[in-house]
């Protein structure tokens, strides 16, 4: 394809984006994470993946595009130890999706606390280079799987093949490991997690019992503290959550008053199966 054609990509997704009224930024990563997704199909299809799943920010985003928290990278949850999904990822890489191409680069980031191995993938569209993006391979566990339409704007409009249905890891699931993880002792950096329970539910897309039900599983497994858990914000975090509300348009941004609706929140989980 000669490179007036590849040029054209980058001028309709400036356009798109000011039609739609999108961060262009936000749309060309969003263009990254579904030809990703459309590899990993693949590569199940082909027998390279046994299965996969999407979690974090970038599953909230496909669910609810951008009333979500925007996120850089993406979450994966694949079957076996690290080692083996680093082997079956860099396989699956090698296969490409529609006319994108991908190379997995040589560093590697382990982080041993969540069982994770980050690795960076470069993506080219045709003959260009298109973006690079962090990719943070996690075990799959045991939660349950939700097919989703993706319900973000923009991709059609830019006559781009789209992977659909996607398979993200359960609301419900979800929740319950941002409620864990942001609770949990010696916890850094997990404003982000607080902000999106309570995003979630102010779209009323919180099914409280089956919530808690995914909670009180997941902390028996994890066995690092109680539920319910102790719903406070360390000083810390306050001006991060504060900026987050502010920029996510949350009805209040005073990190004492979001911390007092955390709370409530999770008194209402904690209560829902007694209702």
């Amino acid at each position: 394809m000669n490179q007036k054609r590849v040029e054209r990509l980058e001028k309709t997704l400036a356009r798109v984006a000011r039609e739609q009224g999108l961060d262009q930024e936000r749309l060309r990563r969003w263009v990254s994470f579904l030809a990703l997704c459309g590899l990993l199909e693949r590569a199940v299809s082909e027998g390279i993946l046994t299965a996969y799943y999407l979690k974090g920010g970038v599953a909230l985003e496909l669910r609810f595009a951008t009333a979500a928290r925007a996120t850089k990278d993406i979450d994966l949850g694949l079957d076996g130890t690290r080692a083996d999904r680093l082997e079956a990822f860099g396989q699956a890489v090698a296969l490409g999706f529609d006319e994108f191409t991908f190379r997995l680069k040589a560093q590697t980031q382990s982080m041993d606390m969540a069982d994770t191995v980050r690795v960076q993938v470069a993506i080219q569209y045709r003959t260009r280079a298109w973006q690079t993006i962090d990719v943070d391979l996690g075990p799959a566990g045991s939660g349950i799987i939700d097919l989703v339409e993706p319900a973000i704007r923009g991709l059609a409009e830019m006559g781009l093949a789209i992977p659909s249905p996607i398979r993200c890891l359960s609301l419900n699931d979800q929740l319950a490991q941002k409620l864990h993880a942001c609770t949990a002792p010696h916890s850094q950096g997990r404003a982000r997690d607080i902000l999106d329970i309570l995003l979630i539910e102010l779209l009323g897309k919180l099914d409280f019992s089956k919530l808690r039900s995914a909670a009180e599983k997941l902390f028996i497994e994890r066995a690092t503290h109680a539920f319910p858990p102790e719903a406070t914000i360390p000083p810390a975090w306050r001006p991060e959550v504060q900026s987050l509300a502010i920029e996510l348009g949350y009805p209040v941004s005073d990190p004492l008053a979001i911390e007092e609706r955390f709370r409530a929140l999770v008194r209402s989980i904690a209560d829902a199966g007694d209702r």
